[in-house]
C-alpha cells in the first residue's frame, strides 16, 4: 500500500508565553500512514499524540521538517482546503464540533461549506447518515442523543465531506461501554467496507487491539510499531512508559510469571479463555478463606452499622415539568450511603447518574422525595442548604476546566475560603489537600494552567478535598487519562476516603477501575436502580449488564467463558490480582 500520510523529520514546538518557554513537542519525528490502513495511536498525556493528528490535516504546521498528506505539502497555503477535504477529523467531545439544531442540517454543514450542490449534499448526508446508522434520526435535536449516537453524527459529518482519512481523537473518553463500541465498530466498518484510512487516537487497549497497527508514542518519539499482537505482548515496555495493556494479556502476563506456558498475544477473552483451558487447569484442590480472599479482593466495605451519612428517599426528578419536553430522569431513588465506603456508580449514558449526584449537594431540586444529611433535609432552609456545598464535595467530568485563578494555592484555596476559613488553618487547609493528590508545595505559586492535564486535574480534586467533606462525589475522575495518571488519580481519592473515613462516591464508565476500587456498585438503568451491591454479585449478571448498555471487565468474560467450556471456576471473579489467584490454586500437579 502506498503512504497517504508521511511525516518527513517533524519538528513542532508550542510557542512560548508569557513567562513559559517555547514547548517543544517532537523533533525529527517519521511516521507513515498507509492508505486503507487501520493505525491506533496510544501513549500517555503529553506525550505528543493529539498534537501529530492535528498536523494531519494541517490544523497545526510543522516548527521543522514537512508533513506529506496524498502527496500534498501541508505548508503550502494554497493547498490546506484540499487537504482538509481528504483528512477528517473526528474531536474527543461531539458537542464541540456539532453546531446544528436538527441533524441533517450538522451533517451538511461541511460540504455546504465546501461549495457542494445542494443535490449532491442530500445524496451525501442520507448516505453518511446511513453508513453511521442514524437515518432514522434525521430530523432529530442532536442535543436530545445519547453520548454515542452524538459521536457517530460528529463522524457523519467528517464522511459528508468523502474524505480518504478519518483521523479521531479520543473519540469514546466520554461514552459508556455501549457508545464505545458502537463508535469503534463504526470505524472499524468504514475502513473494511469503503477502505477508509483510520487513526484511532486512545487510552483504551481494547479499542487499539481493534487496530490493524499500533503506534505507541512516548516522550515525543515513537517507542513501538506494529500489530496489536507484536506492541500488546512487550507488557513491561508498555508499562514503563506509564500505559496499559488489555486484562487479556495482564491475566496471562501475571500467570507467566508464575511459571504456566501462556501466550502474551490474547487480544479478545475468547483467545485468553482458550490459551488458559490448554493449560489442563483442572477441579478445584482447595478454597481460600473469608480473610485471604477479602485480602486478594482488596474490599474495603464500610461497617453497615454505622449510621448513613447521607439518604436519598424517594427522590424523583422531572426536567421541563409540563412542557412538550418533559422528561422524568430519575424515578423512586431510595440509597443510603454511609462513612468510609467508596461507592462506584455505573450505568448507560442518560441513565440518570449526573442527575443523581447533583442532587446530592443541592445543586439540583428535587420533584418529589428527599436528600438528608446526617438525617436532615437538605433543602430545610437556606443556610443549611448552602453548607451543604462544604459538606458533600462534587468534583464534574473534566474538573481542570474549572480552574480560574492565577495561582494553584489560590485555585485550591477558593473553597475554603468561602467557608470562612482564613490565615495558617486556610494555609494548612490547602497544602494538606495538595499532599493527598501528589501536588508538591514547588507548584503551588505556580499558574495551574501551566501544568499538564494531569496535574490541572489534581489541583482542581484538591480545590474540593480542601473544603474537607464528608461525602465527596467525583464524576469521571479519570476520564481521558493515560494508565499512570489514572491510577494515581485513583490512588489520590482512596487515601483521602482512608484518611478522613469519607464516604466517596465515583461515577465511572470504565467497568475495571470500579471493580478494582469500589466497594460498593449501583448499577442505573433508565433513570431507576437497577443493581446495589459488592462488585463480585454485580458483575455475575453479565447479561443483564450488557442489555443496559455496559460491560464486565475482561477478566470476568474470561471467566464466564471457561465456566462454558466446563472448567470449574469462580463466577465472582472481576480483577485480574483475584483472578490469577484462583487459576493457581486450580492448576493441578503444580504448586500455587
Amino acid at each position: 500500500m502506498s503512504n497517504l500520510i508521511t511525516t518527513e523529520n517533524l519538528s513542532f514546538s508550542y510557542p512560548a508565553s508569557g513567562e513559559r518557554l517555547a514547548l517543544p513537542v517532537f523533533e525529527d519525528l517519521n511516521v507513515e500512514i498507509a492508505e486503507g490502513s487501520f493505525t491506533a495511536i496510544i501513549g500517555p498525556n503529553g506525550c505528543g499524540k493529539s498534537t501529530l493528528a492535528k498536523h494531519f490535516n494541517a490544523i497545526l504546521l510543522p516548527s521543522g521538517g514537512k508533513v506529506w498528506v496524498a502527496g500534498l505539502d501541508t505548508s503550502d497555503e494554497e493547498k490546506l482546503l484540499e487537504i482538509r477535504r481528504q483528512i477528517g477529523m473526528v474531536f474527543q467531545n461531539p458537542d464541540n464540533q456539532i453546531v446544528a439544531n436538527v441533524v441533517e442540517e450538522d451533517v451538511a454543514f461541511a460540504p455546504e461549506n465546501l461549495g457542494v450542490p445542494s443535490a449532491e449534499i442530500r445524496r451525501r448526508v442520507d448516505e453518511a447518515l446511513k453508513t453511521v446508522g442514524m437515518y432514522e434520526y434525521v430530523e432529530h435535536a442532536p442535543h436530545l442523543l445519547s453520548g454515542g449516537q452524538k459521536q457517530r453524527v460528529a463522524i457523519a459529518g467528517v464522511l459528508a465531506m468523502e474524505p480518504r482519512c478519518i483521523v479521531l481523537d479520543e473519540p469514546t473518553a466520554m461514552l459508556d461501554p455501549r457508545g464505545r463500541e458502537e463508535v469503534v465498530s463504526t470505524v472499524a466498518r468504514l475502513n473494511r467496507e469503503r477502505g477508509i484510512t483510520v487513526v484511532l487516537i486512545t487510552h483504551h487497549m481494547n479499542e487499539a487491539a481493534a487496530a490493524d497497527r499500533v503506534i505507541v508514542m512516548h516522550k515525543g518519539g515513537v517507542l513501538a510499531d506494529g500489530s496489536p499482537r507484536e506492541v500488546f505482548r512487550q507488557v513491561e515496555l508498555l508499562r514503563e512508559a506509564g500505559l496499559d495493556v488489555p486484562q487479556t494479556v495482564d491475566l496471562l502476563n501475571e500467570l507467566r510469571k508464575s511459571g504456566w506456558d501462556v501466550p502474551l498475544d490474547a487480544l479478545t477473552p475468547e483467545e485468553c479463555a482458550e490459551a488458559i483451558k490448554n493449560t489442563g487447569v483442572g477441579s478445584p484442590r482447595s478454597e481460600l478463606s473469608a480473610e485471604k480472599h477479602k485480602e486478594i479482593k482488596g474490599a474495603q466495605n464500610a461497617s453497615t452499622d454505622a449510621q448513613p451519612i447521607l439518604e436519598i428517599r424517594d427522590l424523583t426528578h422531572i426536567y421541563s415539568a409540563g412542557t412538550p419536553f418533559e422528561h422524568t430522569a430519575i424515578e423512586h431513588i431510595n440509597l443510603a450511603f454511609r462513612p468510609g465506603e467508596l461507592v462506584g456508580v455505573i450505568g448507560h449514558t442518560g441513565s440518570g447518574k449526573s442527575t443523581l449526584i447533583q442532587h446530592l449537594n443541592a445543586l439540583l431540586k428535587p420533584t418529589s422525595g428527599k436528600v438528608l444529611f446526617k438525617g436532615e433535609d437538605i433543602w430545610k432552609d437556606k443556610k443549611f442548604t448552602h453548607s451543604i456545598r462544604g459538606k458533600v464535595g462534587l468534583v464534574f467530568q473534566y474538573p481542570e476546566y474549572q480552574l480560574f485563578e492565577e495561582t494553584c494555592w489560590k485555585d485550591i484555596a477558593f473553597g475554603p475560603k468561602n467557608q470562612g476559613i482564613t490565615g495558617a488553618e486556610l494555609d494548612a487547609r490547602v497544602r494538606r489537600a495538595a499532599g493527598f493528590v501528589g501536588i508538591g508545595e514547588e507548584l503551588l505559586e505556580k499558574s495551574p494552567f501551566d501544568l499538564s492535564g494531569g496535574q490541572k486535574r489534581r489541583v482542581a480534586i484538591a480545590g474540593v478535598i480542601a473544603m474537607e467533606p464528608d461525602v465527596l462525589i467525583l464524576d469521571e475522575p479519570t476520564a481521558g487519562l493515560d494508565a499512570a495518571g489514572r491510577d494515581s488519580i485513583l490512588e489520590n481519592i482512596r487515601a483521602y476516603q482512608q484518611a478522613q473515613n469519607a464516604a466517596v462516591i465515583m461515577v465511572s464508565h470504565a467497568m475495571e477501575e470500579v471493580a478494582d476500587l469500589c466497594s460498593r456498585l449501583i448499577v442505573m438503568n433508565h433513570g431507576k436502580v437497577a443493581m446495589d451491591g459488592i462488585p463480585a454479585e454485580v458483575f455475575t449478571h453479565v447479561e443483564e449488564l450488557t442489555g443496559m448498555g455496559l460491560s464486565v471487565p475482561q477478566v470476568t468474560s474470561v471467566f464466564a467463558l471457561l465456566r462454558a467450556k466446563g472448567l470449574d471456576v469462580p463466577p465472582d471473579v472481576y480483577t485480574v490480582r483475584y483472578a490469577v489467584a484462583r487459576l493457581l490454586e486450580r492448576k493441578e500437579g503444580r504448586p500455587c
